[in-house]
């Protein structure tokens, strides 16, 4: 029977439950470092459906492109594995019948609005998703989602959401076997993976600031409509309890001990308390982003956490959505912030991230020369 584990990243959750259903148990840390570790994206959404302004922030490898994470995680790990993406959802829908009508777990990659359960604004509509795994059908479909109780999900609204992904239409990920090649091996291509990339913080660091870019914050939000949503969008895109798993550097420091011990390389363990203080760097700038001084954003915190929890545990928190999408609206119309007020928050916005992009940039080279 498919046990659900809780988990921290989506997409690493999915492929190592999968593995432990086959027999297999993997730690999540060491298959996030063999499916190439950290990874940074930036963007910026102007044009939305509802007129809010929602940023995306990716910090897993291949961040934007889903199918060649887990395209590339397959390879280092020699799995047994059929990876399928059709522009026909009927076919896929039939596909993902089949499977579940003869028990086997199946990894899809539904878009996050329109699967309904992380109850997100209409901004999201489209906007992606991470993997997640189809264990079962009665009626609805069983979804594991880190989640520790069932979620379940009407079967015509995951297909809806399968075939809402853009590029990446109904994938299907079926692993055959829960056996792999050297792990040690994979580990170790990962990192070097991980090491060849370069932190592209820099760019939205000028962009907070940049009075002439089209992009610029100081242009997009001149009249600070919907500025607090993007500065929410920041807060849940770092906090790890958030629909991606938040900032990851924490899940990173964890990779490298646990790749340093299974590599037999300790000099590879002193990079990881480096990347837990870039980690909770991360959480400083969401804090900076939507400040808890202010008793109201405070409040959209805790309502951003609760609906996340909410996945988590199963609780009900269809009325916990409901007040935040009100809030949401509220502030994104109103403009709480002056001109000045928003300004200096840009500008310190952009002095945090711009440290944390040296931060990360100057570790990475470190974690190149203890691989080497």
């Amino acid at each position: 029977m498919y046990q659900l584990r809780g988990g921290r990243q989506p997409d690493v959750s999915a492929l190592a439950h999968v593995l432990a259903h086959r027999g297999t148990e993997v730690t999540e840390p060491l298959l996030f470092a063999a499916s190439g570790g950290i990874g940074a994206s930036y963007h910026l959404s102007e044009f939305t459906h509802d007129g809010s302004k929602p940023l995306t922030l990716g910090f897993r490898a291949h961040p934007r492109e889903p199918l060649a994470w887990i395209r590339s995680t397959v390879e280092r790990l020699k799995l047994e594995a059929d990876i399928e993406t059709t522009g026909r959802a009927k076919a896929a829908a039939k596909k993902l019948g089949a499977a579940l009508d003869s028990g086997e777990p199946v990894i899809v990659l539904p878009d996050r609005y329109t699967a309904g359960y992380w109850h997100l604004p209409p901004s999201a509509d489209g906007a992606g998703g991470h993997f997640v795994v189809a264990y079962r059908e009665d009626g609805k479909v069983l979804v594991d989602d880190r989640n520790l109780e069932p979620i379940e999900v009407e079967r015509a609204v995951l297909d809806r959401a399968r075939a809402r992904i853009g590029a990446d239409k109904n994938v299907t990920v079926l692993v055959r076997s829960g056996e792999f090649g050297d792990l040690a091996d994979a580990v170790r291509r990962g990192l070097r993976e991980c090491v060849k990339q370069k932190p592209d913080w820099a760019k939205w660091a000028k962009l907070l600031t940049d009075r002439k870019a089209g992009k610029g914050w100081p242009a997009v939000f001149k009249d600070r409509r919907g500025l607090v949503g993007a500065l929410l969008s920041v807060a849940e895109g770092v906090d790890p309890s958030g629909p991606a798993g938040g900032h990851l550097r924490d899940l990173f420091a964890d990779a490298i001990d646990e790749a340093a011990e299974l590599l037999d390389l300790p000099v590879l363990a002193e990079q990881s308390a480096r990347w837990r203080e870039i980690g909770q760097c991360w959480l400083d700038l969401g804090d900076l982003a939507l400040s808890g001084e202010n008793t109201e954003f405070a409040w959209l915190r805790e309502l951003s956490r609760t609906m996340a929890n909410g996945v988590r545990t199963g609780e009900d928190v269809t009325e916990s959505a409901a007040e935040l999408a009100r809030m949401r609206a509220h502030y994104d119309a109103e403009a709480p912030f002056t001109a000045e007020e928003a300004s200096r928050l840009f500008t310190d916005m952009a002095i945090r991230l711009t440290d944390i992009h040296h931060a990360e940039s100057e570790s990475i080279i470190a974690l190149s020369e203890a691989l080497n």
